[in-house]
């Protein structure tokens, strides 16, 4: 009996054993538990980071390629010739002083350095506003004073030049306080027998 017993049992445990081993083929150690993201190690995410870089200065190399093979691009020398830069500047900003300063006294001045200094659009302009202005100057007594605070130029293109001027004017009527504005202008300039001329002013 006791024989017949122990190889009953036998199959049983052997049985039990099978089944663990399937359990372990069918649930392998290395499977992700559920619920649990992804660990990004340091080292991915330096290597991600250096190919964004490395992606955006290619971009910006193409732009600015592009940039500096355009031929409206390529004839602009106002930031590689600095000697015609600032001469024109530097017209452009005595001119900008003659032609808006004037004493009650003294209007003739101005009416000829604008002549001189001016030409086409621009002088056109001029002439019509100063025509008004003179009769107030010499009722009110009216000194007007302009300085150029800042000129920078914005195209150079051989003889033609496109700049930002930023100026103050002071006003004084006799017998009352000055005061002070500022304006903003986009002025067009050509060279013309050997200094820079003002064609175009617009207010901004």
């Amino acid at each position: 009996m006791s024989t017949t017993e122990d190889t009953r049992t036998e199959p049983a445990d052997e049985a039990e054993e099978t089944v663990g081993r399937a359990d372990a083929v069918e649930e392998p150690e290395d499977a992700p538990t559920p619920g649990l993201r992804r660990r990004v190690t340091p080292a991915a995410a330096i290597v991600a980071g250096l190919l964004a870089v490395l992606l955006l200065t290619g971009v910006g190399l193409l732009i600015r390629t592009s940039q500096l093979t355009d031929p409206e691009a390529t004839s602009n020398t106002a930031l590689t010739d600095t000697g015609a830069t600032s001469r024109v500047i530097g017209d452009v900003s005595n001119t900008l002083g003659k032609v808006f300063s004037y004493t009650p006294e003294d209007t003739q001045a101005t009416e000829l350095a604008a002549r001189e200094l001016l030409a086409g659009t621009a002088a056109g302009q001029y002439e019509a506003l100063f025509g008004q202005v003179k009769q107030q100057v010499a009722a009110q007594k009216l000194t007007l004073t302009t300085h150029v605070v800042r000129a920078g130029v914005t195209r150079l293109d051989g003889d033609s030049a496109q700049l930002l001027v930023f100026l103050d004017q002071t006003a004084e009527r006799k017998g009352k306080k000055a005061t002070t504005a500022a304006a903003q202008l986009s002025v067009t300039a050509r060279f013309h027998d050997g200094h820079w001329q003002i064609t175009d002013i617009t207010s901004r």
